[in-house]
């Protein structure tokens, strides 16, 4: 039993984590048919201008336990990175796919190479900040209290970006251009201004993703290919487009991940691989995604 809550929370507090990443890949997919390698990039970002900032605030005397709030702020501000990121991929709305990973696998190489240039190759971490809430006891195991913190923080996004697009007129015109771009643009919406939404989006769940898992792992720079690698799985497993695939999709893989390090650790990324294959040959839209002709 001990075993078990230890796989499940660790699994979870990563799955919360992937969620934020996968909602943001998910997101820009569904509305500007982009298959974004870039978020990857994102999170690793999100992560080092965490650490950086942290670092900086608690030299200027900010109270440790006040360092979740500029994390938030950290990884909330580099949504700023979106609109000119969402302006130079313009020219590829209506290109092939291929075309579309390589060029943003091309920002991930860009992305990679300006953070070694900014913040050196060899990786940072937050020190003992990761303990500064304690812990937490359950079912005899006893673990960070930082990690419900974050598995709070990403459940609070994820209903306030449901909230978000079910409920307010923006998410609801963002909703019809995904349906169909041109009879939105024909009644007049904005189709630019939206797409600049709904990147700005999509970064800023990445960076925040980043920004949150920075106290429990070092930011290194091949952090950003490990994600991606992982966040497309949860893409595959929840289907493509798809929010609830997502949650359902981050949870899967969160928890297999956790449960392969627990019992065999060299089998982490093989136990991922396996459930993917295993719903590509069962589901092969995904179990959320809508089979197409």
């Amino acid at each position: 039993m001990t075993a078990f809550f230890d796989i499940a929370i660790s699994g979870v507090f990563h799955a919360a984590v992937l969620f934020l990443v996968a909602a943001g890949l998910q997101l820009v997919f569904g509305v500007q048919k982009i298959v974004n390698l870039a978020c990857g990039s994102f999170y690793a970002v999100g992560a080092y201008f965490g650490i950086a900032s942290v670092d900086w605030a608690v030299r200027l005397g900010l109270p440790p336990a006040l360092f979740l709030v500029v994390l938030l702020g950290a990884g909330a501000s580099l949504a700023l990175i979106g609109p000119p990121i969402e302006r130079l991929l313009r020219p590829v709305y209506d290109r092939d796919e291929a075309f579309q990973l390589l060029l943003t696998f091309a920002l991930v190489l860009m992305f990679q190479d300006a953070i070694r240039f900014i913040w050196g190759p060899a990786p940072l971490q937050l020190g003992n900040l990761y303990m500064v809430y304690g812990r937490v006891v359950v079912g005899g195991v006893a673990f960070p209290a930082y990690n419900l913190v974050v598995i709070a923080a990403s459940l609070g996004i994820a209903v306030g970006l449901g909230w978000f697009l079910q409920r307010t007129n923006t998410g609801r015109i963002l909703r019809a251009t995904a349906e169909d771009r041109e009879t939105a643009q024909a009644l007049g919406v904005d189709v630019g201004r939206m797409y600049a939404l709904v990147f700005t989006l999509g970064t800023a769940l990445g960076t925040l993703g980043g920004a949150l898992v920075a106290p429990a792992s070092a930011a290194s720079l091949d952090m950003a290919v490990e994600l991606v690698v992982e966040a497309f799985a949860v893409v595959v497993i929840g289907g493509l487009g798809s929010m609830p695939g997502a949650l359902a999709g981050a949870l899967i893989v969160g928890l297999m991940r956790a449960g392969a390090i627990s019992i065999y650790p060299e089998a982490e990324i093989l136990a991922i691989y396996l459930v993917v294959v295993l719903v590509l040959v069962m589901r092969p839209a995904g179990l959320f995604g809508q089979a197409t002709a």
